[in-house]
């Protein structure tokens, strides 16, 4: 049964990757050259984890310092491939005939003006579709209240910061507290949200928040809301329950360190002090992915909650979840700061797991099954390069430092499933929008429930997937400028650690197992 879960997976993230890759294709084959470089830079960046996975589900090894040398190989054609497209994108803005633009905003002022002769034979209507959670609402066209939530002077001064050069104004329509501007977008988003946002601040001070996003047709569109819905802080029963939970983690954490030196601290302890260097260690990781995501947030001005830990028997602790109590700037804020906590702590835990293979001989006490190497093919590979032979016996002795290692990569690289509000959600969201996010997150909810229900016996992915449903689903809040995508660079960075991630989580098959000589 254990088996056929590890193949299942292996084959199911095979076959899902060559639906993304299809379903890309045929997404942006409308869009002509520039759609298919997007398409060729994705599967540039996919295709040496796609040959990885395959091989290995066919007990095939390729060397892992090969894999990372086809990383960097084609990371250095996904950037050339963004170049390209964002050279050929400019050169296509830059042919457009003004003759073309006069036309259409002729065309905009002609409908503006049919639609004002006959407004007052439209059906009214005086419901506001409901804004759910923190996401702006899917079909703007639906939502046509007879009323003004913003008050007319403070809307006739928010219109007079829009012009023929940033944002022309098409149509406008009211939207909770706030109001929605449709209309053409003109210039750079970025570009054309800070200049609007300056304008706005300089009339208006810190009343109101304009967010720039896109309609699920694709369409840019303003929209205004009172700084009133900014992200509250956390109150204090909210800072009582972080508390709680830390110290339920430093708990858990002692308990199973406790159990993986071989005894049961609650019956015994007066032997507390034993697991104190390796919950140290434990702590370290936790606290170096918390740290990073606050040294980062602080460098771009949002703030962030404290975090809540999620005490574990198993591994000590699942992470922490944390909120933002600020907005996003924009899609880059939100991909530094994601990025951050999950790279330190996978630093720190790849330092402490070598560390430990370093430490460890022959003599070592600390006697683990060499078939424990099996559950993962990162740690598995850099097992076989500091052991070799060892790992064909029954046991091998190793340092602690080498399972404190291994379970900080585990529980970073739960942090890392692309999915919600988890840093590998974020990191979706940020670079391929809040769609692809949300599809994300139903596909990793779908595996992992498969992977519990034919491996039983690892209640791991069964626990991870009721946080994630019960407390993570969610997409994040929109950032203020939705427009503007992170950078290649960024990009092919949050791709990698997702992948190095699923390395970390996905078992060697025993075909493979055998051939390199790990397990008895």
């Amino acid at each position: 049964m254990v088996n056929l879960s590890n193949n299942f997976t292996l084959i199911a993230i095979i076959l899902l990757a060559l639906s993304l890759i299809i379903w890309g294709y045929n997404r942006a084959k409308p869009f002509g050259e520039i759609g298919i470089l997007a398409w060729l830079q994705s599967l540039t960046l996919m295709t040496p984890w796609i040959v990885f996975f395959s091989l290995l589900a066919t007990g095939i090894y390729i060397n892992f310092i090969t894999v990372i040398l086809l990383l960097v190989l084609s990371s250095g054609v996904y950037i050339y491939l963004g170049n390209l497209i964002r050279k050929k994108a400019e050169n296509t803005i830059n042919n457009n005939d003004l003759s073309k633009i006069k036309k259409e905003l002729i065309e905009n002022f002609n409908k503006n003006q049919e639609i004002a002769e006959n407004k007052e034979n439209l059906p009214q209507n005086n419901n506001i579709a409901s804004l759910k959670g923190n996401q702006f609402p899917v079909k703007i066209e639906q939502i046509k209240p007879d009323f003004s939530p913003i008050d007319d002077e403070d809307l006739k001064v928010i219109k007079s910061i829009f012009g023929i050069d940033t944002f022309f104004i098409t149509e406008t329509i009211p939207y909770q507290e706030g109001v929605i501007l449709k209309g053409n977008l003109r210039g750079e988003a970025d570009i054309t949200h800070q200049h609007l946002t300056e304008k706005l601040t300089k009339k208006l001070e810190d009343k109101y928040r304009l967010f720039l996003v896109e309609t699920p047709e694709g369409k840019p569109v303003v929209i205004i809301l009172p700084s009133t819905n900014d992200p509250k802080p956390l109150t204090l029963a909210q800072k009582n329950l972080a508390l709680v939970l830390l110290l339920a983690t430093v708990f858990t954490s002692m308990e199973a360190t406790s159990l993986l030196l071989g005894f049961d601290l609650i019956d015994n302890w007066s032997r507390y002090s034993e697991v104190l260097p390796l919950c140290i260690g434990l702590w370290i990781i936790l606290l170096a992915h918390e740290i990073a995501h606050q040294v980062i947030g602080s460098k771009n001005n949002v703030k962030i909650s404290l975090p809540f830990f999620l005490p574990s028997l198993q591994i000590g602790s699942f992470g922490a979840i944390t909120r933002f109590e600020s907005l996003i700037p924009n899609r880059s804020v939100l991909f530094d700061i994601s990025f951050a906590g999950p790279a330190a702590s996978f630093v720190v835990s790849l330092f402490i797991l070598l560390l430990g293979f370093s430490l460890s001989n022959n003599v070592s006490t600390f006697e683990i099954p060499t078939n424990f190497f099996q559950g993962s093919i990162l740690v598995g590979i850099l097992a076989k390069l500091f052991f070799n032979s060892a790992l064909e016996g029954e046991t091998v002795g190793v340092n602690p430092l080498t399972i404190l290692g291994w379970l900080g990569l585990v529980i970073t690289a739960l942090n890392l499933l692309p999915a919600g509000q988890l840093d590998g959600g974020r990191i979706i969201q940020a670079i391929y929008g809040r769609k692809t996010c949300r599809r994300a997150t139903i596909g990793t909810l779908v595996l992992l429930g498969i992977v519990s229900i034919l491996n039983p016996i690892n209640s791991l992915p069964f626990y991870w997937a009721i946080v994630i449903l019960f407390l993570q689903r969610d997409l994040e809040r929109p950032s203020l400028n939705e427009l503007t995508e992170p950078n290649d660079t960024r990009a092919a960075w949050g791709l990698i650690l997702i992948f190095l991630s699923l390395t970390t989580l996905i078992p060697i098959t025993p075909t493979l197992a055998s051939r390199l000589g790990i397990g008895f």
